[in-house]
């Protein structure tokens, strides 16, 4: 198998309060890169804030009101996934599928991040760990 990965693109932390944790990884130094919105199973109200510090990318995502208790009910936070950054997202998800990994999304899904985008899709590890291969689109 030839699947080209570059290097972790960020990890995926949950939490229960976007600003207070946006100024708590400020204070480590890191800096807000990039704030969007998303939405789950059609609720919109997702907030996400990637922050940097050097070449590392921390993605702090806070899900919509009716999810955030999920969040709130568990005792230690946990690092949600783990993501992969990749040139070509179509080939990495072909050579994967065709490899037999378990491939959560039918296909590459794309998402208003960024300056132009990214697509991303995800494949689950042998402890049920979501490995995320994620390609921001260049101009």
């Amino acid at each position: 198998m030839n699947l080209k990965i570059n290097h972790i693109q960020h990890i995926g932390i949950p939490v229960t309060d976007i600003k207070k944790s946006e100024a708590f990884y400020e204070k480590l130094g890191f800096t807000n890169v990039m704030a969007s919105t998303f939405e789950i199973e059609a609720e919109k109200g997702g907030i996400v804030a990637m922050m940097k510090r050097e070449s590392m990318i921390i993605e702090l995502y806070q899900m919509p009101e009716s999810k955030l208790s999920e969040i709130k009910s568990r005792k230690d936070g946990h690092v949600d996934h783990i993501a992969f950054d990749v040139d070509d997202i179509d080939l990495t998800f072909t050579i994967l599928k065709e490899n037999g990994f378990q491939i959560l999304e039918e296909r590459p899904v794309f998402l208003n991040f960024w300056d132009n985008g990214c697509s991303y899709f995800n494949i689950l590890g042998p402890d049920g760990e979501r490995l995320e291969f994620n390609q921001i689109i260049k101009n």
